[in-house]
Formats: C-alpha cells, sequence, structure tokens
C-alpha cells in the first residue's frame, strides 16, 4: 500500500489573509438587519402610528406602542436593548448590521418601511426583536414566519434552537406549537423579500417573564442565543 502525501495547498497572499478572515470572523461578508419593535415615542403620536400602510395586500396601521411589564419597563426600550446587544456580537463576528431604528426616543418607522430596510440592504437573514403582551398566566417564548417561506422557516428552527437553550426560557405554554407560530397579518414579514422572522422572547405580563426581561445579565444571554442561532442559519 502506497503512503499517502500530504496535499499541499499555496494562497497567494490576498487569498491567505480572506481566509484567515474568514476562520476568525464567521460572519464576514454576511449583512444582518436587525427591527427592534416599536419605538420608544410611539404612544405620543397616535395620528402617525395609525395611518394605514400597506401590509401585503391588506392595509395595517403603520405601527403600535407595545407592550410593558406591570413595573413599567416597556417593551419599545426592551426590544432596543437587546438588539443593540445583539450587534455588537453580530459586528464582532464580523457581520455589517443594520439596524431598523438607531435611538429608541423616535417614532415609527412603519412596518412596510421596517421591511424595506431589510429588502434594500439585501440581508442575508433579518429579525425582529418583541416581547409579548400576553395573558398573566402563561410565559414562554416563539418564532414567528410566514408561509411558504421555507428559508424563513430554516431560520425560525435554527433560532427557536439556539435560543432555547441560551436562555433557559420555555416554549410558549399560550400560543404557537413547540415555540414556532405561522402568521399572515405581520406586514413586517409579509413584505419583506428575505429570510426574516419576528421573535417574542418572553410575555411581558407574566411576573416571572418580567423579572427575567428586566435583568441586564440576562438580555445578554437573549442577545448571545440570537446570535447563535443567527449565526448557525448564517452558515
Amino acid at each position: 500500500m502506497r503512503p499517502v502525501r500530504a496535499l499541499r495547498v499555496y494562497l497567494d497572499p490576498m487569498h491567505a489573509l480572506v481566509l484567515a478572515v474568514a476562520l476568525v470572523l464567521p460572519l464576514h461578508g454576511k449583512t444582518v438587519v436587525i427591527d427592534p419593535g416599536h419605538n420608544g415615542a410611539n404612544w405620543s403620536h397616535p395620528a402617525e402610528i395609525n395611518r394605514l400602510v400597506d401590509a401585503g395586500g391588506f392595509r395595517k396601521a403603520c405601527d403600535t406602542t407595545g407592550t410593558s411589564t406591570s413595573d413599567g419597563y416597556t417593551e419599545a426600550g426592551y426590544n432596543f436593548d437587546v438588539a443593540l446587544r445583539l450587534a455588537r456580537i453580530l459586528r464582532h463576528d464580523g457581520a455589517t448590521v443594520v439596524l431598523t431604528r438607531t435611538s429608541n426616543d423616535g417614532v415609527g418607522p412603519c412596518i412596510d418601511e421596517r421591511a424595506a430596510i431589510g429588502n434594500r440592504a439585501h440581508a442575508d437573514a433579518a429579525i425582529s426583536i418583541h416581547a409579548d403582551g400576553g395573558p398573566s398566566g402563561g410565559r414562554g417564548f416563539h418564532v414567528i414566519y410566514k408561509p411558504n417561506a421555507p428559508e424563513s422557516r430554516r431560520l425560525a428552527l435554527d433560532v427557536r434552537q439556539a435560543f432555547a437553550p441560551a436562555t433557559g426560557e420555555p416554549y410558549s405554554t399560550y400560543t404557537g406549537h413547540d415555540g414556532l407560530d405561522v402568521r399572515t397579518d405581520l406586514g413586517g414579514l409579509n413584505r419583506s423579500t428575505v429570510p426574516k422572522v419576528l421573535i417574542e422572547t418572553a410575555n411581558m405580563r407574566n411576573a416571572e417573564d418580567a423579572r427575567l426581561l428586566e435583568s441586564p445579565a440576562y438580555r445578554q444571554r437573549e442577545a448571545s442565543g440570537l446570535a447563535r442561532g443567527l449565526e448557525r442559519f448564517l452558515s
């Protein structure tokens, strides 16, 4: 039996640099759009956020105010905090990150524009971050995608698979099935032409979930879990 010779591959300096970057930065060359739901000043501009826009074949309000915990911690503020934490992780891993809003003291953007931002960026993946205002007796998270969108479904599965162990949060006990839900009424998903999901990370109206969401350390764990799910999808 002949001895097996090692295969030598010679790379010019530029290709070697590209390979080194790819090994160190797993998301190099990928674009991710992060959509923190709602906005901090939506409540004070009812005419704007109630304006009807195209939600994908039907008309729907531009946006809503979102919910809050019983302590007054707003969903808009929570969504934005987790989005910033997630953006830092993804950028550290080499991704180009686009946020649909860059502060929590503005209005909107409308759901159709949130989708358009991802479309214009030709995002490899997009994720909308929310927390639910469900029944106080229910808790848990679920990931939503639109029907007949196989890449979005694959993204939903990868996010679900990474988020659960990173946070210890159970699948939603009051909606969806096994941590997943399919909906046709969400304009931000309907209008997206790139793989996009919406995650309801927990139920703000549930005391146990609310306690977790108000913890910065827990929000960091959520961001880490979301990052690992996106990385799984993009790899």
